[in-house]
């Protein structure tokens, strides 16, 4: 994970999911009015362990680095929302458009999840990454003991490519991860499975009159 860029939040010129919806979930880019919520984020040392990053960075550091990195265009972040309520931040980082390819990542707000809103989310930016980005490849990595997170990923589509050992160090202690990935053809089957399940008409029940 390009941990570096972890915090830093624009929005594009290029097209963006405005309004972009899954149930109640929305994805909106991010705004300078998001970033006391991003500083929230960021000093909750439970979240930030798993983006293998330290917590407690300062506000003005964080609105410096949103300004130095407004218009980078190998980058995409959004604010998730759910009923207008912001829930946590997804991003796309580490975009090449020669090879087509672009690391995922995200954080739910710990007061939301358990709640299905990252699987939700998640879906929803790989959406924007294959049909608008028109990307061939979209990757992640996550901590090992992070079975929660690998469970997710599975369920939607990730495939695991191997482990890196011993990749982070945080918390006076080395962090294996597990690099996982999908492509465009492979999300475009399973859209296309999910849209002709949900489009079956269920059998007539016999009725006893």
């Amino acid at each position: 994970m390009t941990i570096l860029y972890a915090k830093f939040y624009f929005q594009s010129r290029y097209p963006m999911p405005t309004g972009k919806k899954n149930e109640s979930i929305t994805l909106r880019p991010l705004e300078r009015e998001d970033l006391p919520f991003v500083h929230q984020l960021d000093n909750n040392a439970s979240v930030m362990r798993y983006w293998f990053e330290e917590p407690y960075e300062a506000f003005v550091e964080l609105s410096d680095l949103y300004d130095k990195h407004i218009h980078d265009q190998l980058e995409r972040r959004f604010i998730i929302e759910n009923e207008g309520t912001k829930i946590g931040l997804i991003e796309l980082v580490e975009i090449n458009y020669i090879h087509r390819r672009a690391e995922i990542g995200i954080i739910i707000d710990p007061a939301f999840q358990g709640k299905g809103y990252a699987a939700k989310a998640t879906n929803l930016a790989m959406d924007y990454a294959f049909s608008v980005l028109n990307l061939y490849k979209v990757y992640l990595i996550v901590d090992k003991e992070n079975t929660k997170a690998l469970h997710i990923y599975k369920k939607l589509g990730f495939h695991i490519e191997g482990d890196l050992v011993d990749e982070f160090f945080i918390n006076g202690k080395y962090r294996t991860v597990i690099r996982m990935s999908i492509f465009q053809h492979q999300y475009s089957e399973m859209k296309k499975k999910s849209r002709v399940e949900s489009n079956k008409i269920p059998e007539k029940s016999s009725v006893i009159r």
